[in-house]
């Protein structure tokens, strides 16, 4: 990885799990930002350009999935990878974000840390040769 920090958006209800991702992704070199539901999460997407989203589906302002339409359909935000992360883990909603709305990759709360930094490292330089 270069030296620069590549910026990771947290958008997550739930401030302690945006404070484990934080402790999880910067342990390993990332610079991570948290925002407190879908609206603070699509100002923070806009502002920052951030390298890659973690986005959580189940948020009480807007949900996850509307966060993810409203990205994908903006020309400034439509290249930035996502990661689902939620407890919302049914096979048919994997199928669903993996499948049917093309997010980059799903993770089932509760998840290790080691699977969070592989997904994070593979969508990364998934996205660098693309």
């Amino acid at each position: 990885m270069n030296s620069l920090k590549r910026l990771i958006l947290c958008i997550e209800d739930e401030p302690d799990m945006i404070d484990l991702l934080r402790i999880i992704l910067e342990s390993k070199g990332f610079e991570v930002e948290g925002a407190a539901g879908g609206e603070e999460g699509l100002q923070k997407l806009r502002q920052a350009k951030p390298d890659l989203v973690l986005l959580d589906l189940m948020m009480p302002d807007i949900d996850g999935w509307e966060v993810y339409q409203q990205m994908k359909s903006d020309e400034a935000t439509r290249n930035i990878p996502v990661i689902i992360v939620t407890a919302k883990a049914q096979n048919v909603d994997k199928v669903l974000g993996l499948q049917i709305a093309k997010v980059d990759d799903y993770i089932a709360k509760p998840f290790s840390p080691e699977e969070l930094l592989h997904s994070v490292e593979t969508v990364l330089e998934r996205q660098r040769r693309a």
